[in-house]
């Protein structure tokens, strides 16, 4: 994954931990506006999450954090 995109990742994680405490799920559309302007760089998102990890729909954003930080 990017640096842009793991920096963005992580950004998101925080902002909704923050909101929402550490039990907050969120999915890797989060990570995007909701117009799709970026497909190559959803797609990126999409594979890491689906084909590279297996993750289901919603996680905990703590979780992909801590992925995202040790370079996963």
């Amino acid at each position: 994954m990017r640096d842009s995109l793991r920096q963005k990742a992580v950004e998101v994680c925080d902002k909704k931990i923050a909101q929402k405490g550490d039990n907050v799920g969120i999915s890797f559309y989060a990570f995007f506006k909701n117009k799709n302007d970026t497909p190559e760089i959803l797609m990126e998102a999409a594979r890491w999450w689906i084909e590279t990890h297996r993750l289901d729909h919603f996680e905990k954003a703590v979780k992909i954090k801590s992925m995202i930080e040790k370079g996963e």
